[in-house]
């Protein structure tokens, strides 16, 4: 605290905050790391090592290519670091292989790529308005956002403990939507196509992109009321975004065309023969859906209405049938997932809000997008859900959601303080009734004879709690939205 107060005095606290969180992401090196870690050393090892041509063909391991082409290339510019501290990280059948070289290659490489994400949120915070602004340092929007982006403790975890790219790939979109903020349209398209083609989830929030650039940036005015004016269409601006993305997907889709091999690498990234969940389930409609048919399953069996025999079997990599709902296809989870985010697109077409409309929308588009998903990993959403690890590293990351969830509550409840309580008294309950969960999953249940005969009821019951939370938590932004009136009928801002 003493630091920042210098650093406050200096007008350096950003710098600060940055250098502190580096040095937390340093100490995090010889923690725990998922099998994401072997995923990206052979993805390092198959861009290295093999000509481009097979790159989306390579299967000696089982982490198969299944990113974009831009991420291939990113794997292949640090395999040419890599080569520097272990060559046999680069081998193709070095399969699972670790060393101390190894480790410390990849963490840093996490620790460095993220100063994308330190930039793009210093370009966030400038994009807040002075509205707000308290007399101590830690009471200013900006300080408070910098603080929420640049020490999520989702982020940590996922990224320096688990192992993913998840920072730099966030930095992108951030600047990407920071851009959009600055009025820099151009910009902020180049940025979002060019992460599209790093990783292909992102294609959730891009009819956001799509219609907000559309109506914003092509059509140059608006009526009094707020409405479209359909004269302001600009063919030009209109021509030019179009030029954008069809350069960047030029430049990263090209050269499998040229090989005919874009089905193979389609193939790869839409990868629709596994199953509609995860075998971890993700907290999403599905978590529910699953459960109430796991529920009604038990039920049929225990009235005799089922055949036990006849009761399919759930795999992670293929689809499976469920026993009482109707199974989901993936096309119809595609049409549940679009009507889901119609609403947000709707609004910000005729309800135009400006960059915060956007904003909302985008945040609608992931969320029903991860309510709705094919296959949704519980890695997608950055919510204060504890993973599923090793024992060992379960304080560390209790401390960091601790931590990070009294801080977000307290620095919110200051900046909003004049307004109504963040949460009433059943969000508050929900809230609190986290904790004997995890207790519940983590240090009740491996005590009891259940464990060896149903392992999988903490996952079960943890995915299906946090289901309820993340669907009331959408619906809630969902009416907001369609309540709010456009930005025409509104004071200025």
């Amino acid at each position: 605290m003493a630091a920042l107060t210098i650093a406050a005095g200096t007008g350096n606290w950003f710098s600060a905050l940055a250098l502190g969180v580096t040095l937390l992401k340093c100490l995090l090196i010889p923690t725990y790391h998922s099998t994401d870690f072997e995923v990206h050393r052979n993805w390092l090892a198959i861009t290295h090592s093999l000509p481009i041509s097979q790159w989306y063909y390579e299967a000696t391991s089982e982490w198969t290519l299944d990113y974009p082409p831009f991420f291939a290339w990113f794997e292949y510019i640090l395999s040419h670091v890599a080569k520097y501290f272990d060559q046999e990280m680069l081998n193709v059948h070095n399969l699972n292989y670790s060393s101390s070289r190894t480790l410390l290659f990849q963490r840093f490489s996490v620790i460095f790529t993220d100063t994308l994400f330190v930039y793009a949120v210093h370009e966030c915070c400038k994009c807040i308005g002075g509205k707000k602004v308290g007399k101590e340092l830690t009471e200013k929007p900006k300080f408070i956002l910098s603080v929420l982006l640049l020490w999520n403790f989702g982020l940590l975890i996922v990224d320096h403990i688990h192992f993913q790219y998840n920072g730099f790939l966030f930095g992108l979109m951030l600047l990407s939507i920071a851009r959009l903020f600055q009025k820099r349209h151009m910009e902020g398209a180049f940025l979002f196509a060019v992460l599209l083609h790093f990783k292909h989830i992102y294609l959730y929030v891009a009819p956001a992109y799509g219609v907000y650039l559309l109506r914003s940036y092509c059509f140059t005015a608006n009526r009094p009321d707020g409405s479209i004016r359909w004269n302001s269409f600009s063919f030009v601006r209109f021509i030019s975004l179009g030029l954008v993305v069809f350069l960047i997907s030029a430049l990263s889709l090209g050269p499998f065309l040229a090989l005919n091999q874009l089905p193979q690498v389609f193939s790869r990234l839409f990868p629709f023969k596994r199953g509609l969940c995860h075998a971890y389930w993700a907290p999403n409609f599905w978590a529910l859906y699953n459960a109430l048919d796991k529920v009604l399953s038990v039920i049929g069996l225990k009235l005799k209405f089922l055949d036990p025999n006849k009761i399919p079997k759930a795999s992670m990599k293929v689809q499976f049938q469920h026993t009482v709902l109707p199974s989901v296809t993936p096309w119809q989870r595609l049409y549940a997932q679009l009507i889901a985010i119609l609403p947000s697109i709707f609004c910000l077409w005729f309800k135009p809000q400006g960059p915060r409309g956007f904003l909302r929308c985008l945040i609608l588009c992931a969320l029903s997008s991860f309510m709705f998903g094919w296959h949704v990993h519980e890695k997608a959403i950055l919510l204060a859900i504890l993973p599923m690890s090793e024992h060992f590293e379960l304080p560390i990351k209790i401390l960091l959601m601790l931590l990070f969830t009294i801080y977000s509550i307290s620095s919110l409840k200051t900046l909003f303080r004049k307004e109504k309580p963040l949460f009433n008294w059943m969000e508050t309950f929900y809230l609190l009734g986290l904790g004997p969960l995890e207790v519940c999953c983590e240090f009740v249940f491996p005590l009891t004879s259940w464990k060896l005969k149903y392992p999988f009821i903490p996952l079960l019951l943890t995915s299906v709690y946090c289901a309820l939370g993340i669907t009331y938590a959408w619906f809630k932004l969902y009416v907001s939205v369609l309540i709010d009136p456009p930005i025409g009928k509104t004071k200025k801002q």
